[in-house]
């Protein structure tokens, strides 16, 4: 069974640049701490670590 992430946003996105919005807009997170759970593939894992600034996230079995 794959690892999966859980992803909460807890930083706004005001004031980043575009492309980090559009990156947290990817993970499917819209408002502030809204949660997803993602299959840790490193596309994801690439997504995350780009905006580790404005997310926690847990590794969830």
């Amino acid at each position: 069974m794959a690892k999966k992430l859980r992803i909460e946003l807890v930083k706004s996105t005001i004031g980043q640049k575009p492309a980090k919005k559009a990156t947290v807009r990817s993970l499917g997170l819209k408002k502030l701490h809204s949660v997803v759970e993602q299959e840790a593939t490193p596309a994801i894992v690439g997504m995350v670590a780009t905006v580790a600034h404005l997310v926690k996230v847990e590794e969830i079995n």
